[in-house]
């Protein structure tokens, strides 16, 4: 079977597969119904594997017209699934991260209701069609509906425990604030197709390029709300708000796919709607296209950073600290260039395996202890001595500590910004590693003043959702709290981890990256491809590889996020948290209200930063 017949398949398969839970989970037991599940998104991995490796060079497209509907003349109206090696590799990440998740998730909830022992893993499978769908398709009101199932489905797998009020809050807050990017993203789709009459990536960027000369106002427009709606997801500051609120509520495996890639995919549509659309001479100027983004991504990675390491709950912990590197990622693609492009690849499949893997270890010490809080976990983890391994792995892979992947695309990356950027990325990898490493010494190694009364049981402040401190939490797990942690729940992290230290390890790897950013910032090639089904060859520049100062960079930042840590641990908690955050707390209040209205200060801050 050729590659290009392969694309539909891998949105297809986990459909089929969701389609059938739902409807045969009605008389299957739970173990064949999780069996299933497990058998269909391994399956979509495969066909994303086996399309990726039968794709003939980094710098081919395979394509596929669904039902033949192929453009002449480079007009056309069908859809069509697009299989560079970025979207590729990006479908076959999101799919080995679903099979770890259901890997991980076996047998975990309390049994599912009479009749509905399917229910979980059709919601994954639909989760991984909607991210599949979205890396590989090839217009854009139908990248819309995939990345809008994906946000469906996440909402109901956010509050997936519907029982629990904290868990319907957190997604509702998920579903208002994803709601209103949606509408955006649908409007500037709306503005574009008014202008062009097209809804293909490849036929906007041509009716584009067909007047040059920069672009009037509705394109702009259309490009403010577009991104917008792409950045809610990517949780970019200020849309970032509903990330942590939904992560301290929803299960653990759907945490490690919401941080791990869903995150990331708001990154990758950025990426490709820019350079298949807005990248030629009638879209967005690239010195305007870099401000917005370099600003957004400098106030992404400080803030997170600052919010991460003031987090007790956790969760909220991890939640922020993805909010950090996304704001690293968005200045990596600023540069606009294969080079920044290349480093933010490696370093969000590296990442991936980190952040998903730190997530299942905090799992297992919710399920184990019925608590997430620093604090009040506080030396119970010398009972996990194999997670708490793991936990400090990721803690330092984090940092950015060689020969880990994140490390290599973190080095890469520092290399294309350049300049005080490179600071930036230092003190942000080791502000987060260092939140993790402290966390770990505290609840793994008991390090620090035992904490006794006030800043161990100080109730979370009602008006600010980000301390919340995670005390008293229900476990997870079937049957309650776990009496040891089954091997499928220290496999999981353990592999992932592995997985992150052979992206910084593998030199194939890294080449084939490097073309296939060459390939995906080649405005002019896509289009030629798309549209007239000619390869062309883009201009080739060094692949990403390890250099001294990159090496040298990651150890600084990883001995800051040791020594931070250390530091850390050694003074007691307060009983009150320091009155310099108290604005901090006030802006992450937890009502949908004001998140909406930072929504709307988003919009009209990235309109200006680009006009």
């Amino acid at each position: 079977m050729s590659v290009d017949r392969t694309l539909p398949l891998i949105v297809a398969a986990p459909l089929f597969g969701a389609a059938l839970l739902v409807g045969a989970g009605r008389r299957l037991p739970r173990s064949a119904a999780e069996v299933l599940g497990c058998l269909f998104a391994a399956g979509t991995a495969a066909l994303a594997l086996y399309a990726s490796a039968g794709t003939p060079s980094s710098t081919a497209r395979p394509l596929e017209w669904l039902g033949g509907w192929r453009p002449h003349g480079g007009a056309g109206v069908g859809i069509v699934l697009v299989g560079d090696r970025i979207g590729l590799g990006l479908a076959t990440l999101v799919s080995l991260l679903v099979v770890a998740a259901l890997a991980y998730a076996w047998r975990y909830f309390d049994e599912p209701p009479r009749r509905h022992a399917g229910s979980f893993p059709a919601l994954v499978l639909l989760f991984q069609a909607g991210m599949c769908g979205f890396a590989l398709a090839g217009d854009l009101f139908n990248a819309f509906v995939f990345f809008e199932l994906m946000g469906v489905v996440a909402y109901a797998l956010t509050g997936y425990r519907v029982e629990e009020a904290r868990a319907v809050q957190g997604a509702l807050v998920f579903g208002v604030v994803n709601s209103l990017g949606a509408y955006t993203t649908l409007l500037g789709i709306g503005l574009l197709y008014a202008r062009t009459g097209e809804l293909g990536l490849a036929q906007i960027g041509s009716a584009l390029d067909a007047h040059p000369g920069g672009p009037d106002a509705l394109v702009v427009a259309a490009f403010v709300l577009v991104a917008a709606g792409l950045l809610v997801k990517a949780a970019a500051v200020p849309f970032h708000f509903w990330l942590a609120d939904a992560h301290a509520v929803a299960p653990t495996p759907v945490c490690m796919l919401m941080s791990g890639v869903m995150v990331e995919l708001g990154v990758y549509g950025i990426a490709r709607v820019y350079w298949t659309v807005f990248a030629g001479p009638g879209g967005i100027p690239a010195p305007d296209a870099h401000r917005a983004l370099l600003a957004l991504g400098v106030l992404t990675a400080v803030l997170g950073a600052v919010m991460c390491g003031l987090q007790r709950h956790l969760k909220r912990l991890l939640a922020y600290s993805t909010v950090a590197h996304t704001g690293l990622f968005l200045i990596g693609l600023a540069v606009l260039t294969p080079e920044g492009l290349g480093g933010v690849a490696l370093y969000v499949l590296a990442h991936a395996g980190v952040k998903a893997a730190l997530f299942a270890c905090v799992g297992i010490l919710l399920d184990r202890f019925g608590n997430v809080d620093e604090p009040e976990l506080h030396g119970k983890g010398r009972q996990l001595p194999w997670v708490g391994v793991l936990f400090g792995t990721g803690g330092l892979a984090l940092a950015g500590l060689p020969p880990f992947g994140t490390a290599l695309g973190k080095a890469v990356t520092e290399e294309a910004v350049g300049g005080w950027a490179t600071a930036l990325f230092v003190v942000v990898s080791a502000v987060t590693g260092g939140a993790v490493l402290r966390a770990g010494a505290r609840v793994f190694l008991g390090l620090g003043p035992v904490p006794e009364g006030g800043a161990a049981s100080r109730p979370a402040d009602d008006d600010a959702a980000e301390e919340t401190t995670g005390k008293a939490e229900e476990p997870e797990t079937r049957g309650g709290r776990l009496s040891r942690a089954p091997v499928s729940m220290l496999a999981v992290p353990t592999a992932l981890l592995a997985g992150a230290l052979a992206v910084g390890l593998v030199p194939g790897l890294r080449a084939g990256i490097g073309r296939a950013a060459d390939a995906f910032t080649d405005h002019a090639g896509y289009l030629a491809a798309v549209l007239y089904g000619r390869a062309t060859e883009p201009a080739a520049t060094p692949p990403p590889h390890w250099t001294t100062a990159g090496v040298l960079w990651g150890l600084v930042a990883t001995a800051l996020a040791v020594g931070g840590a250390l530091l850390a641990v050694r003074r007691p908690l307060a009983a009150e948290p320091a009155r310099w955050t108290t604005p901090l707390r006030r802006l992450h209040s937890g009502h949908v209200g004001d998140y909406v209205a930072w929504f709307l200060a988003g919009v009209t801050l990235l309109g200006a930063l680009i006009v």
